[in-house]
């Protein structure tokens, strides 16, 4: 196998992971294009503000509690599973799942009470950097595991996973300040209906 060979199998290997990361990117991306689009053309649905967090919050099921469940199988290692953060901690997957737990569960009590309550500017945010996160995650993964398997130690190598490490971190931590700052916006502008859930 010589090195133009190994370069063609790794653009084998490498393109899904790549696509992955791209639809991830995309999706954070179009959760912000598609309110913009219903704001605009005047087409905002009772449908949409409900369908649009509740597809972000299948997506935060779907990965954060898999990135949890590898930090605990692999621990430190000799490369970190989340860049700078090492791990993906316990508190985090706390404060971004009970986050999307406590706004579902007001969202159908205001529903309840004749009250749609849409994605707020601060939650499309949040969502657009989870999935900024989620996109880096995955293709970190990817390159974690074919750098152990390989033992890399180029100096390409060394300056990715400063580029691509510093990518996912800065969107962890974002994803994460961006998480605690909707659920207090969400329950400062619609504070009546908190107090009415308190007395209910």
């Amino acid at each position: 196998m010589n090195l133009p060979n190994v370069i063609t199998v790794a653009r084998f290997v490498a393109a899904p992971v790549i696509f992955a990361f791209v639809i991830f990117v995309s999706a954070g991306v179009s959760d912000l294009w598609d309110g913009y689009l219903a704001r605009r053309r005047g087409q905002i649905t009772d449908f949409g503000k409900l369908a649009d967090p509740l597809a972000d919050k299948l997506l935060v099921l779907a990965t954060f509690i898999p990135f949890y469940a590898v930090s605990l199988r692999v621990g430190f290692g000799d490369l970190p599973v989340v860049p700078y953060w090492r791990i993906l901690p316990l508190w985090v997957l706390i404060v971004v799942l009970g986050r999307e737990l406590l706004v579902t569960l007001f969202r159908g009590f205001a529903k309840r009470k004749g009250v749609v309550i849409p994605a707020g500017r601060a939650g499309k945010y949040k969502a657009l950097f989870q999935n900024l996160f989620i996109g880096g995650e995955v293709l970190w993964l990817a390159l974690r595991a074919r750098a152990l398997e390989r033992d890399w130690s180029s100096p390409f190598w060394s300056f990715w996973q400063v580029l691509h490490g510093s990518y996912v971190a800065i969107t962890l931590t974002v994803a994460v300040l961006l998480t605690a700052y909707s659920l207090i916006a969400y329950v400062w502008k619609y504070r009546a209906l908190v107090a009415r859930m308190g007395s209910a």
